[in-house]
């Protein structure tokens, strides 16, 4: 007699996953193989709460550098909204709260560099300082001492040391409302400028737009441009930067168009063709031999490779300058694994779920790099300023669009051109050299 179980059973088949279960579930994945800490933190609730207080942001990815300050402060949540309000830091995270309420825990990047607070702890010998007395003072670069301690001041800081000139650099010093002591400050320039482009950092860039004439208008009105004709009509050549900037017009699709350095273009060129991209034969030109190329999902580039003999160039640290880029891709993972077969660039999660910031060597590539989803390929700069606000205004005057700058996002704003190009504002603490696109 048949088994009436065996009768009944159906065959095993197997079901596909909800997509975005799939997704979501991808990204975690990912997320743990790249930033184990974040996941390990997630399996610490038991014995440590976060806080109630909702935040915009997510854990801002960031290599820790050899010494971290750590500092101890009476009221935690007031002391990182004034770090984020006044020297525009961006919170790593939620706060830990200790089962007494206390917050043990909580980071906020400042820069290139992480802070890391918690609240007294006697029992440790952990305790604010009291009394106008400190044991230590911090410095932070800026590239505007003036205002960072102008906004220091109006949010609860003592003014010990106006803003001065001196021959180190041009700084003061204030005290925040938690007692620590900071030396705000912009080091003296120095004669030597950094050294060239490493292989994978953007050595050009070029602002392609529809109408070059209405463009150079426009960005000289917002960000103080000048400009020079280049070698075709279409052509133009930002002359008071730092970082070689152009613009081409007459193209139909408007993008940021990033020449990145390489040690060999022919070698560049084989990995570009052998990743799924096309790339054109390389040339010489008088800035070095050079290749365009597309991606394998449509957005254009170049490789190129420096003469030999060429020199250092100057630090930027003017407004106006490419303080960041940001790729947007139909598939961050395709990308991936398209630039670090052909540039060598390492990826860290970034601030936006599915989003990456990338690594080349040991650091942060300057401009800084971002790699997120987007309908369409396409490259968006960030370009810093002094005064976000002020910048935004101007946009609006010149006929663009842009956002309300947010200070949880080193007070950034996304804008458009009045040609309905996309570009991003930063006010960045330390210089121009890189930054956070805003989300």
């Amino acid at each position: 007699m048949t088994d009436p179980l065996d009768a009944l059973r159906e065959p095993i088949r197997p079901v596909a996953p909800d997509p975005a279960f799939a997704a979501r579930l991808r990204t975690r994945l990912e997320r743990a193989v790249f930033d184990p800490m974040a996941t390990q933190f997630d399996t610490w609730e038991d014995d440590m709460l976060t806080t109630d207080t909702p935040s915009t942001e997510a854990a801002v990815a960031l290599a820790l550098s050899t010494v971290t300050p750590y500092l101890t402060v009476a009221d935690a949540a007031a002391a990182l909204t004034f770090y984020s309000e006044a020297f525009g830091g961006i919170r790593r995270g939620e706060p830990i709260v200790m089962p007494d309420g206390r917050i043990g825990h909580a980071e906020i990047a400042l820069g290139d560099s992480v802070l890391m607070l918690a609240e007294e702890f006697p029992e440790m010998g952990l305790v604010a300082p009291t009394g106008g007395s400190v044991a230590q003072s911090l410095r932070l670069e800026v590239a505007d001492p003036d205002t960072v301690v102008g906004r220091a001041l109006a949010r609860g800081a003592r003014l010990e040391r106006p803003v001065t000139e001196s021959p180190y650099g041009r700084g003061g010093v204030v005290i925040d409302p938690s007692g620590h002591r900071w030396m705000v400050s912009r080091e003296a320039p120095v004669a030597a400028g950094p050294a060239a482009p490493r292989p994978g950092e953007v050595g050009y860039a070029s602002l392609w737009t529809h109408d070059v004439e209405a463009a150079e208008r426009f960005y000289t009105s917002v960000l103080g441009w000048e400009t020079t004709a280049g070698s075709a009509p279409q052509g133009r050549q930002v002359t008071n930067l730092a970082r070689p900037l152009g613009m081409w017009g007459g193209q139909e699709r408007t993008t940021l168009f990033l020449c990145f350095a390489v040690p060999d273009v022919d070698d560049a060129v084989a990995l570009v063709r052998a990743a799924g991209g096309t790339a054109g034969d390389p040339a010489e030109e008088p800035y070095g031999r050079i290749a365009d190329c597309v991606d394998d999902q449509g957005l254009p580039f170049a490789v190129f490779a420096a003469p030999p003999g060429s020199g250092p160039r100057p630090a930027p640290t003017q407004p106006g300058e490419l303080a960041s880029a940001r790729l947007e891709v139909p598939d961050t993972t395709l990308a991936r694994a398209f630039y670090g077969t052909v540039l060598g660039w390492r990826f860290v999660p970034g601030r936006e779920a599915g989003g990456w910031e990338v690594r080349i060597g040991d650091g942060v590539p300057r401009p800084a790099l971002h790699v997120t989803a987007g309908r369409e390929a396409a490259g968006v700069p960030a370009f810093g300023v002094a005064d976000v606000a002020t910048a935004v205004d101007a946009v609006r005057a010149a006929g663009g669009t842009a956002a309300e700058p947010r200070f949880e996002d080193h007070r950034a704003t996304a804008c458009t051109d009045d040609q309905g190009t996309r570009f991003d504002l930063v006010e960045h603490p330390a210089d121009v050299s890189g930054g956070a696109a805003p989300r």
